[in-house]
């Protein structure tokens, strides 16, 4: 298997251990194309074994764009849209332009004003030292914005080379497979599945120009809460359906638990309203700050849940986060990979949130 790779995932081919990246039995060897056993299981049974791999080699891929001429096409998730942006990609491209495209679009209520979301976007991408050439928005899975992702792709890049880069579970592998079927006589797709590093290494797809489409490995942030918590509970915490926005009068002293993954304390402020943008899978149970820590104790994994007690076991201790809103600010609440809670309110408020160590929490201002 000298030289071969899983038409799949990329990841170098071999067929002596089967807990390695990249095994193929003996009895798969034929097939045409031939993908490694990890993509096989994901395919058919969506089942994908854990396979570390080295963030420094992913860094390492980035790094090598810069002496490139390339269109790079960086993709982001909106629901954990500061969890998804690459850090410091700017750096990683040099002077290779940047076609930001924002995924999961269907996620947010119909009624939602785009102009303005995509101006939340550029704005936010600008804040993060991100110079884009253009910002557009989509939904991979239901196919809304894609034909126009499609073609603003060909006309920017020319003759050259395109990179897709982006974090984990941002939708990479749909996107490259379109353009495969559009511009490539390649009769074969990349793997596709909600797990974490599907693509294992840089997937090279030759167009009909010469040029190719490189699709490299999802950056593993361990700050979204979809890295951290046990992969039974990934149905409950990203989203596969629109969102429904959850409101809550609150007094202060009143909390919400999010499962059993994140808790959100109203400590001070007057009364108002809070709006959670989370998956309807996710179940929130309200209760007063005093009897919180009881509650949890008693009830974790249980009532509150997901996780189950079983799987709280690997999942990171609550670290509890301090946020001040200031007085006439419109901000969210946002927690990388569950989503965010908009602060409706004027007269601001102190809260605290509790969620797995290392996760992103963070007050920005207002999505929608």
């Amino acid at each position: 298997m000298e030289n071969s790779r899983c038409a799949g995932c990329g990841i170098a081919l071999q067929t002596i251990e089967p807990s390695r990246p990249g095994f193929v039995p003996e009895s798969a060897r034929g097939r045409e194309p031939i993908i490694c056993q990890r993509c096989f299981r994901i395919k058919n049974y969506n089942d994908a074994s854990s396979v570390a791999i080295d963030q420094d080699d992913f860094l390492r891929l980035l790094g090598g764009i810069a002496s490139t001429d390339s269109l790079v096409v960086h993709i982001v998730d909106l629901f954990d849209f500061e969890g998804s942006l690459i850090s410091g990609l700017q750096r990683f491209v040099g002077s290779n332009p940047v076609l930001l495209v924002v995924n999961k679009i269907d996620l947010l209520p119909k009624v939602t004003n785009w102009n303005r979301l995509r101006n939340w976007v550029q704005k936010e991408a600008r804040a993060n030292g991100l110079k884009v050439v253009g910002v557009l928005l989509c939904s991979a899975r239901r196919n809304i914005g894609f034909e126009r992702v499609v073609e603003t792709i060909a006309d920017l890049r020319g003759k050259r080379d395109v990179y897709v880069i982006g974090a984990t579970n941002v939708g990479k592998s749909t996107l490259v497979n379109r353009l495969i079927s559009d511009y490539s006589d390649l009769e074969r797709e990349l793997t596709v599945s909600r797990y974490p590093g599907t693509t294992l290494d840089a997937v090279h797809i030759p167009l009909e120009d010469g040029r190719s489409i490189i699709d490299t490995p999802g950056i593993v942030y361990r700050t979204r809460l979809s890295e951290v918590v046990p992969r039974e509970t990934l149905h409950a915490v990203m989203p596969d359906k629109p969102l429904k926005p959850a409101t809550y009068q609150l007094d202060a002293k009143q909390t919400l638990f999010f499962g059993g993954i994140v808790r959100f304390d109203f400590v001070e402020g007057d009364h108002q309203s809070f709006t959670a943008y989370v998956s309807s899978s996710l179940p929130i149970h309200r209760t007063k700050l005093e009897k919180a820590d009881a509650l949890y104790e008693e009830h974790r994994g249980v009532m509150l849940a997901p996780p189950s007690r079983e799987g709280l076991e690997s999942v990171p201790p609550w670290t509890k986060h301090s946020l001040r809103v200031q007085p006439g600010s419109a901000v969210d609440v946002f927690v990388s990979g569950m989503g965010w809670i908009k602060v409706n309110g004027k007269s601001g408020a102190l809260l605290e949130v509790h969620a797995p160590k290392g996760v992103k929490v963070m007050l920005r201002d207002s999505m929608l």
